[in-house]
């Protein structure tokens, strides 16, 4: 029997990304048995993924770690981080492992000088490049994210008009500069048929405030008021989502849903757009600020646009966004 480690530490949205390796993995190798390495505040993720054995959560010194991993007799590892970190696990451990490549110089090239080579491959179909040499094919059935039964929204908590039908708009990110600004949020949801929940997590509670109160009870401010698998359930209750490049846009992509993702710093030829590859996907489109020679200025963002103009947000066409948002929840 196969015993595989995967590892993967952070963080939302690229463990997501890394689930068609799991899946494909356990349905197409006989007998196999996956253990998954991530840091222990991203552990729930995958708790209830079903494809997966055990959920070993990281936290504090690796030293205490290795002897637990060593223990397990993995006959193989699949490195999906690729960082000092699991470089040292594997050379700890010293078993057979696989892994992808960061592409990190091309990156670098795209981000400094401007010259794109990035490969028109999605960073998910990378990471199942890792897993080839098992004779694993892409199965083409897109992202996993489960949601335990307990942590399902019930859609009666909130105000009447939000039962028959709600778009989500994801207004936070790890990074300002990914961030699309509170003017152009409250823009799309005055022009929006359908009434808005608002998503985020605690830090954008305030900024979350300043939007409801803008436009009244057309919105709800769901920002800190629920845990990332209750948020993930509005996201799948969603008729449409309106995403910045954060880890709630791959929830969304996991469930199909149809996703506006907006583009601040970051741009989609990194590989991290809504990942959707079969033909159950829904419908997506890029909203992004195109001519802009300073983007993309980072391939990861910063606290506030680095030139001071942060035109590749404060210039996105807000009325655009919002009719394809209303096309794509069924209503043009």
């Amino acid at each position: 029997m196969k015993k595989i480690l995967v590892i993967r530490f952070s963080s939302i949205g690229d463990i997501i990304l890394t689930t068609p390796v799991v899946r494909c993995l356990a349905t197409q190798i006989p007998g196999i048995e996956i253990h998954y390495l991530t840091k222990k505040n991203f552990a729930p993720i995958l708790a209830d993924n079903p494809y997966i054995k055990k959920v070993l959560a990281f936290e504090g010194s690796l030293d205490k770690l290795i002897p637990i991993l060593k223990a397990e007799g993995y006959t193989h590892i699949v490195d999906l981080h690729k960082s000092l970190r699991s470089v040292y696990i594997l050379a700890s451990l010293r078993k057979p492992f696989s892994s992808f490549h960061k592409l990190n110089f091309r990156k670098w090239m795209l981000v400094k000088f401007g010259i794109d080579m990035m490969p028109p491959v999605h960073i998910a179909d990378r990471y199942l490049g890792a897993v080839q040499r098992f004779g694993v094919e892409n199965d083409a059935k897109g992202l996993d994210f489960f949601i335990p039964q307990a942590e399902e929204v019930d859609l009666h908590i909130f105000p009447p008009v939000f039962r028959n039908g709600y778009n989500g708009i994801v207004i936070g990110g790890k990074h300002s500069t990914k961030i699309l600004p509170a003017d152009k949020v409250i823009e799309i949801i005055r022009r929006s048929e359908l009434p808005i929940i608002l998503l985020g997590g605690p830090e954008d509670r305030v900024n979350g405030e300043i939007i409801r109160t803008a436009v009244g009870e057309k919105a709800f401010n769901a920002c800190g008021q629920f845990s990332l698998m209750q948020s993930a359930s509005l996201v799948r209750q969603a008729r449409a989502i309106v995403s910045n490049d954060t880890g709630l846009m791959h929830v969304a992509a996991a469930f199909n849903k149809n996703i506006i993702s907006v583009w601040g710093n970051t741009v989609p030829g990194f590989g991290m757009y809504p990942y959707m590859p079969g033909q159950n996907g829904g419908k997506t489109a890029i909203a992004e600020v195109q001519g802009l020679k300073c983007r993309p200025c980072s391939r990861i963002g910063y606290d506030h646009c680095p030139r001071g103009h942060f035109r590749c947000m404060k210039d996105q066409d807000a009325e655009k966004i919002a009719l394809l948002l209303n096309e794509f929840s069924g209503i043009s």
